[in-house]
């Protein structure tokens, strides 16, 4: 692997990707045991979705996952298997977060990130298109 990328059968890659996401209600409930068991929770579901964590935060009320994935999962699966397992997880072995419909609102925020900015891509595509009119 050079500079962080992935090399596979088929593809070289590097996907990275910043979700944010909240508890229904934004509920300040991420703390304690609950944190720490989220955090533990992420690292193996991330695992076992073949994709690992660069950087983890829970806040009281949210949560910053920095992870890298590959081409094969888009990043509505992602964090979907993430969330559909730390909810199923952290109810039943924390009866107090039955007391919301649900652990997670539905919504999340998500960005890429990577070694190349656009600046660089744009560059080298016009150098590209360049080169071929020549």
């Amino acid at each position: 692997m050079t500079r962080g990328y992935k090399h596979e059968n088929t593809s070289i890659h590097l996907m990275l990707y910043h979700f944010i996401w909240i508890p229904k209600r934004r509920k300040k409930i991420l703390i304690g045991k609950i944190k720490d068991r989220l955090k533990e929770l992420i690292n193996l579901k991330s695992r076992d979705i073949s994709c690992e964590v660069v950087s983890l935060e829970v806040m009281p009320d949210h949560v910053h996952l920095f992870i890298k994935g590959n081409p094969q999962k888009s990043p509505n699966y992602i964090i979907g298997q993430i969330k559909g397992y730390t909810s199923r997880i952290l109810r039943k072995e924390f009866k107090e977060l039955l007391i919301i419909p649900s652990l997670w609102t539905r919504s999340y925020w998500v960005s890429t990130a990577g070694n190349v900015s656009q600046a660089v891509i744009r560059k080298y595509i016009e150098e590209q298109t360049n080169a071929k009119n020549k």
